[in-house]
């Protein structure tokens, strides 16, 4: 796994703001750098850190929440030359500060997971379809950037051939976020106690029984996107060519 240029972008509002470029794939190709980005939420910006954001480049937002969320708690600013998209992945709604500690966290989660893939594969294979087209940069994200994100990433890593130890490693970079995730939470949430001790965490295990799933189901994580999502393998090769280089 590449590790420069940083993979993390610094931001004072947002915690997990990440480049997904620099990925190695099985045929030595890498993901380019600075040209697909995942995140929290995007509606937290605004002064330095909006400055920061345009500064990217990037072209396309791609909006995983729920259209409720996205009321309540707003969206990126509408910017000119930038295109929003609201792909709501998600159709089974749940607290996770209100989880039982006494469940078995990370089978919890990766059952959560799984219904993601199951429910959301109409707006899954239309983010795929986005990104393999768009010519970038563009960036996906959710509340967190850590469930919803992390599955879309995972995907996006596996159907372009990056390992799985990468793809996993990736997805556990947001725990290096959790402790901001947890006081934003805190900050947002003064009346509530939050009962779930493994709030904002993203271990790698999550992943590795997520990917082990979709293989016992599907075959493998390309078997569930043709299966399950309809996606070709023209789609899969105009993903590759949009996102790597030799």
């Amino acid at each position: 796994m590449d590790s420069e240029p940083n993979r993390h972008i610094t931001f004072e509002r947002l915690h997990n703001f990440r480049d997904v470029g620099g990925y190695r794939t099985r045929d030595g190709r890498t993901l380019r750098w600075g040209r697909l980005y995942r995140s929290d939420s995007l509606a937290k910006l605004h002064g330095d850190d909006w400055d920061r954001f345009q500064a990217l480049g990037i072209r396309t937002v791609i909006d995983l929440r729920y259209p409720w969320e996205i009321d309540a708690k707003g969206r990126v600013p509408a910017s000119e030359g930038l295109e929003y998209v609201n792909l709501s992945i998600e159709h089974r709604p749940y607290d996770q500060a209100e989880i039982s500690p006494d469940v078995d966290p990370w089978r919890f989660l990766a059952d959560r997971f799984a219904e993601v893939a199951l429910d959301g594969a109409k707006e899954l294979r239309q983010a795929l379809e986005l990104i393999a087209s768009d010519s970038g940069p563009l960036v996906f994200h959710c509340a967190s950037g850590k469930d919803r994100t992390g599955l879309l990433a995972a995907l996006v890593l596996s159907l372009v051939g990056v390992d799985e130890e990468d793809v996993v490693a990736d997805f556990a970079l947001t725990e290096l976020a959790t402790e901001r995730l947890v006081a934003d939470w805190h900050t947002a949430n003064p009346d509530r106690t939050l009962k779930w001790p493994s709030y904002g965490r993203a271990p790698a295990e999550v992943m590795r029984l997520v990917l082990a799933d979709l293989t016992t189901e599907y075959g493998s994580v390309h078997g569930y996107a043709t299966g399950r999502l309809g996606v070709d393998d023209a789609l899969i090769s105009e993903l590759r060519e949009r996102i790597l280089e030799d």
